[in-house]
């Protein structure tokens, strides 16, 4: 192993770390997942390393889009133990997973990998939507530090990457733009007050 799969073991911890912070809360009614955002996070990123796999990615960059899926699923499966978490289906959730849902249907449909990858990126990205709207109205509902693991997961997994090009780095640079969104999203009032 060279220092780029250590720095993709160190990224799995420190995702780890945060999703279990995110799990804790739950549980202990702190944080309220939306079930819509946390379900489609975890289908997407899981049918994005389907596709990766198939076109022969790298395993190190690869398994990194793997836990981007199974982590939110533990989350949606732990939701179910907090009645406080929601499945909201406004109009909003509703068109966000719509469009999630067609955007994996599309990559199915051309049944080409490359759009597959991009295809379950821009649909884990319209289903980001909903937490990142609660997290700007609610901040207090969301527990941030998952989302700073989650940056600091992907920033490390960089400089792992072997080639940069579609089936290597399109999911980590959606990653890295919907962490940094989020962590802005539910720490923006406490930065502004400073």
């Amino acid at each position: 192993m060279n220092f780029a799969h250590w720095l993709v073991i160190l990224s799995v911890f420190v995702s780890a770390s945060g999703s279990y912070a995110y799990i804790r809360d739950t549980l202990s009614g702190k944080t309220k997942p939306n079930r819509v955002s946390w379900l489609m996070w975890s289908l997407a990123p899981l049918i994005g390393t389907l596709a990766a796999l198939s076109i022969k990615a790298d395993f190190w960059a690869t398994s990194r889009i793997f836990l981007a899926g199974f982590f939110p699923l533990l989350v949606f499966i732990f939701s179910f133990v907090n009645p406080k978490s929601y499945w909201k289906l406004t109009i909003f959730d509703v068109i966000c997973g719509i469009c999630s849902v067609v955007a994996l249907i599309a990559w199915w449909l051309i049944n080409s990998p490359q759009i597959a990858i991009l295809m379950s990126a821009i649909g884990d990205g319209f289903a980001a939507l909903p937490t990142i709207r609660k997290a700007w109205k609610f901040p207090e509902s969301e527990t941030g530090i998952t989302y700073a693991a989650a940056l600091i997961s992907v920033i490390l997994v960089l400089p792992s990457i072997p080639v940069w090009d579609i089936k290597n780095s399109a999911f980590q640079i959606y990653l890295l733009l919907a962490n940094s969104i989020l962590l802005f999203a539910v720490y923006r009032k406490k930065i502004f007050s400073l």
